[in-house]
């Protein structure tokens, strides 16, 4: 594409965008933090026990749930991206679910699944003695979750950068009599190398900033981790509350930060460029182990997602909590209360709805412009550009939280009002997180898209706007649409960013969810994570069905 005919405010418009919801907020942030160590008072909780106890959970923590993610995600990705097992997209949808998935919803549906008060277990014969501990409320539970919910990011990782390999060197390594196994581990593990690297890496800088799992798992056992520590500080307000939090979000940004600069350091040399077939994939036969792998698969996904779920629906059908599930005990009594009876979840499914619908929506009309113009230009202006709108995403949202409610905490310059405490901070919040979400189907579009097209339209004459309306606009709607549904998607569901952001009537789904949970009503919180979790499938299985329509790239469960 070519950057001639573009207009003279697109680029101060995409800047002051970016501007508004990236770099105001991030500068609020490290000046608070700055101010905070200064201060004294605020720099007071560095040396605190708890504070030091949140930081080694939440390495603890992160390093194994990263373990995990590496060990099942790497499984998923080598056999899906390397053999002739069938139904690989299937594999991928499913596998792509725990990602989709709200963490609190994962942390409540392993919990219904496990322990002497389990309504599934119960129901079949297998609870363990009442007085047994729930073992998922330890530190080895929150790192078993973390490794399931960000298993799909390494997945992805994996299976990305297998898909770039040339197909030469394993086809003449083959018909040179090396076995499968040799290939594997001396062609093929390799090249992955700076995939598994990266899929690490990722896999650990989500479990540091992970709220929803620790509040779930780690409240009832006293085990507190840098996010709901800033939590907890934030819910007992005082005088030096801001710069605490600001110090200790700080901490959760330089840990993330840090675990990006060791990947970095970690693919240093690691850049392996080899000519070949790229993008075609090397296939190895199974033969007889090919049901036995698939079994594999198939069965692990059955006990980390599809056991989960039915342990959830099965709460929500059983009027309280160690009920187990039979004729006479079953009930959509939780469903009638959450949907009809329960002000509070419907406000929450309000809120969330009309939250997830004016991001999706807002960031489309900005991601519009911002993907033409960072297709069309090349250069300083448009890589800072881009880092910026990826930063808010890759920050724990904890941290984007902090940030917000310290940027917008006064009133507004000029007009004399404040967002804080209204439903239009979280807003501001989802469209700085979720911007680099919406851009990237979008941009993907203008890249892919044949320039000559436009150059026609703009020698005859036609302006910008009308470029836009008549030739670009047609040729990016199906990219705009999985863009809204993205966002929506992602948005509907969350948590971490709004669970610092809320006030009284502005919940969200992912507060009520939590909120139920914590005051003892597990049934209410069950039958409503179902109703997200049906939701999520829902919104994934139109994207699949729309996706002959979408550039490549677009749905992450797709090659």
């Amino acid at each position: 594409m070519s950057g001639v005919g573009e207009p003279a405010w697109l680029l101060a418009f995409v800047c002051g965008a970016v501007f508004l919801l990236s770099v105001l907020p991030l500068i609020h942030l490290g000046w608070a933090g700055l101010k905070g160590l200064e201060g004294g008072e605020a720099a007071s909780v560095l040396l605190e026990a708890a504070t030091f106890a949140a930081l080694r959970n939440t390495l603890v923590a992160a390093a194994g749930g990263m373990v995990i993610s590496l060990v099942v995600g790497a499984l998923f990705a080598f056999v899906v991206a390397l053999t002739d097992i069938r139904g690989k997209l299937a594999l991928s949808f499913a596998f792509m679910l725990p990602m989709m998935i709200p963490p609190q919803v994962t942390a409540l549906a392993w919990v219904e699944m496990s322990g002497p008060s389990s309504p599934l277990l119960k129901t079949l014969g297998l609870a363990p003695p009442l007085g047994s501990p729930q073992p998922l409320y330890s530190l080895a539970g929150i790192a078993l979750l973390l490794g399931v919910q960000h298993a799909p990011l390494v997945f992805l990782a994996i299976k990305a950068g297998l898909a770039t390999h040339p197909r030469d060197g394993v086809e003449a390594a083959r018909l040179s009599g090396a076995s499968p196994w040799r290939v594997f581990r001396d062609i093929v593990l390799p090249l992955a190398c700076p995939a598994l690297i990266a899929g690490g890496a990722i896999a650990f800088i989500s479990g540091i900033g992970n709220f929803g799992i620790p509040a779930i798992l780690g409240i009832p056992a006293s085990i507190e981790t840098l996010p709901t520590l800033i939590f907890a500080k934030f819910a007992s307000f005082g005088s030096s509350t801001f710069g605490e939090i600001a110090v200790l979000s700080t901490i959760i940004a330089s840990i993330s930060a840090g675990g990006l600069l060791l990947q970095q350091r970690a693919l240093k040399g690691r850049d392996y460029r080899l000519i070949g077939l790229t993008g075609a994939r090397a296939a190895f036969t199974l033969g007889r182990l090919r049901i036995a792998v698939e079994t594999l698969l198939w069965g692990t996904l059955a006990l980390v997602l599809v056991a989960p779920l039915l342990a959830l629906v099965a709460s929500s059908l059983v009027p309280a909590y160690g009920v187990p599930l039979t004729l006479h005990t079953v009930s959509l009594q939780a469903y009638g209360e959450v949907l009809f009876r329960q002000t509070v979840t419907l406000t929450a499914l309000k809120n969330s709805v009309f939250l997830a619908s004016a991001a999706a929506v807002g960031l489309l009309v900005i991601a519009l412009p911002a993907g033409y113009l960072l297709a069309a230009r090349r250069g300083r202006v448009a890589n800072l550009l881009a880092i910026l709108i990826e930063i808010p995403y890759a920050l724990p949202g904890i941290v984007l939280a902090v940030a917000f409610i310290l940027a917008f905490a006064a009133p507004l310059p000029v007009i004399g009002v404040s967002i804080y405490g209204t439903i239009w901070i979280i807003l501001a919040a989802y469209l700085s997180s979720f911007f680099a979400v919406s851009l990237k189907p979008v941009m993907s579009a203008f890249l892919q898209m044949d320039p000559s097209l436009e150059e026609a339209a703009r020698l005859a004459g036609a302006g910008f706007l009308r470029r836009m309306r008549d030739v670009l606009l047609p040729l990016v709607a199906p990219a705009a649409g999985a863009s809204v549904i993205l966002v929506f998607l992602i948005a509907a569901n969350e948590l971490t960013v709004s669970a610092l952001l809320w006030s009284a009537g502005t919940q969200t789904l992912g507060v009520a969810i939590f909120n139920l949970d914590d005051s003892g009503s597990s049934n209410l919180a069950s039958a409503l994570s179902v109703l997200v979790v049906a939701v999520v499938i829902g919104l994934m299985a139109t994207l699949e069905v729309l996706a002959k329509y979408l550039p490549e790239g677009v749905l992450p469960w797709r090659n």
